[in-house]
């Protein structure tokens, strides 16, 4: 990773930590959030994956009147940094640990590659 990634990639952390921190008190079901970038390919391949408990809190809160709330705050916050997502609904996914643990063994380093 060249000097110049490096700095990006700890805005972007600094600026989904701050997002996370508000989920957390906003969002009931939501317990973390994490990223995937390839620089080289930047921002296009910036991919932000957020986290609920359970399948059932995930589809609560999709169908709830807030459905967009978390990925406004991911987008409004990265715009912040001057990181403009091009494809917001491309680049935020939705991902409960219930799936992670069907699918991947509970192994996230697996789902997310």
């Amino acid at each position: 990773m060249r000097k110049s990634d490096k700095k990006i990639d700890n805005q972007i952390i600094k600026s989904l930590t701050e997002v996370c921190q508000s989920a957390l008190e906003e969002i009931d079901g939501f317990e973390w959030l994490t990223h995937t970038v390839n620089f080289d390919n930047f921002p296009d391949s910036l991919k932000v994956v957020c986290v609920f408990d359970s399948n059932k809190k995930l589809a609560s809160y999709l169908k709830s009147s807030d459905s967009k709330h978390l990925a406004l705050l991911i987008a409004d916050s990265l715009a912040d940094i001057g990181i403009k997502l091009n494809s917001v609904k491309n680049q935020i996914e939705l991902d409960s640990e219930e799936n992670c643990t069907l699918y991947h063994a509970g192994n996230w380093h697996k789902r997310l590659s």
